[in-house]
């Protein structure tokens, strides 16, 4: 193969991953209408509700939480470069204290689409303060983190507790070969 035929064959790859980065980006750019306020909200309490009737043992995690995080929807696709994006509230005694969006894009093996559920569980003032203030936290940095579940949600109990966060998915739609939380990064927002 000589030099010439080789820069076409580089430019095509080039100017395919460039179009499955732009289009990954397009997953975790903000939405062209965000949920407002009041909107997520409803959707958060009503989903934590959800996970609670579909695994009940995880309300004893939120009894013992000073905090849950609540994803209701978030949108994962990719085929090779992947992205994902949500938004969120977090939930406090009860009563909704604040608004966060959730983001990542990821390279490597992966194909599909999924629309699934987070509930982040913060089980010490230390790891909620983190949260607090870190300038968007990126997940698998700072507090110690467990994905959990819902099999392994239905055997915890208060007893075996030893994470500051325990994230347990739930409500997956589609299929995605891969999901995780590693990578995610977490932002404080401010709907209207």
């Amino acid at each position: 193969m000589n030099r010439a035929s080789v820069l076409p064959v580089k430019f095509l790859g080039w100017l395919c991953a460039s179009l499955l980065t732009f289009s990954a980006l397009a997953w975790v750019s903000p939405p062209a209408h965000a949920a407002s306020a009041a909107e997520l909200s409803a959707d958060s309490l009503a989903a934590l509700e959800q996970l609670y009737a579909q695994a009940p043992r995880t309300r004893e995690l939120g009894d013992k939480a000073v905090g849950v995080l609540v994803f209701p929807s978030i949108i994962k696709g990719g085929l090779l470069v992947g992205g994902e994006r949500g938004e969120g509230a977090l939930i406090r005694r009860g009563q909704v204290e604040g608004y966060y969006s959730i983001s990542a894009l990821s390279f490597g093996f992966q194909a599909g689409a999924q629309q699934f559920s987070y509930a982040l569980f913060f089980m010490n003032e230390e790891a909620m303060a983190y949260l607090d203030k870190s300038d968007g936290w990126s997940l698998g940095a700072g507090p110690s983190l467990v994905v959990v579940d819902q099999g392994y949600a239905a055997s915890i109990t208060t007893t075996t507790l030893t994470q500051d966060v325990y994230a347990v998915p739930f409500g997956e739609q589609g299929l995605m070969a891969g999901m995780g939380l590693q990578g995610s990064k977490i932002s404080r927002i401010n709907p209207n």
